[in-house]
């Protein structure tokens, strides 16, 4: 990955590379690419506490979103 979230944050850019067809306007889930070579995903917080449970590894600064898989499909569609 090209940045360490232990770094001191630098502003980051993101560009809007998608949502999901089912999502009105404005709603999310969708995608971004940012200006480091990530992707930022805008979804709904998992709080169901069973899901949580089944996560490895998740770290005090960190959350896991729920997103169709058309909108992981579109990083694939955009090198």
């Amino acid at each position: 990955m090209a940045s360490n979230t232990n770094d001191v944050e630098a502003a980051m850019r993101l560009q809007f590379l998608g949502k999901t067809g089912n999502s009105g306007s404005g709603d999310c889930p969708a995608l971004y690419r940012t200006d480091r070579g990530t992707y930022v995903v805008q979804g709904k917080i998992v709080t169901d506490p069973d899901a949580l449970a089944d996560v490895r590894d998740l770290a005090d600064d960190e959350t896991v979103v729920e997103v169709p898989a058309d909108v992981l499909a579109l990083a694939a569609e955009r090198p």
